[in-house]
């Protein structure tokens, strides 16, 4: 199952709903987001600067990843992006991959 990285930015109301439902509260609602996407979170982190938080998880392909990113900027309570995260070894077969391709300008 593809792997993804979720970073998200919280709106004034969306900290204020953190700050009241703790981050517990959160990692709960997010982990039932997942899971309603045939997916499974497998790690969640609160963090300084410009972004948030950080989401690790696994869904079943690109479509409900970008669900899930459409149901998050479309809350109003916060926005994020969506990284798609590669193993080593998929790496080692990405290089192994003739490709056709010609830079600018050569």
């Amino acid at each position: 199952m593809p792997k993804y990285l979720f970073e998200g930015r919280y709106s004034v109301e969306g900290a204020k709903g953190v700050a009241r439902e703790g981050g517990s509260g959160r990692r709960e609602a997010i982990k039932k987001m997942f899971e309603g996407l045939g997916g499974k979170m497998e790690c969640l982190y609160f963090a300084f600067g410009d972004v948030d938080v950080y989401v690790i998880g696994d869904l079943p392909d690109n479509e409900s990843a970008a669900a899930a990113s459409l149901a998050i900027n479309q809350s109003g309570a916060a926005s994020g992006k969506v990284v798609v995260l590669v193993t080593p070894e998929e790496m080692d077969k990405a290089g192994k991959k003739t490709v056709a391709y010609r830079p600018a300008g050569h």
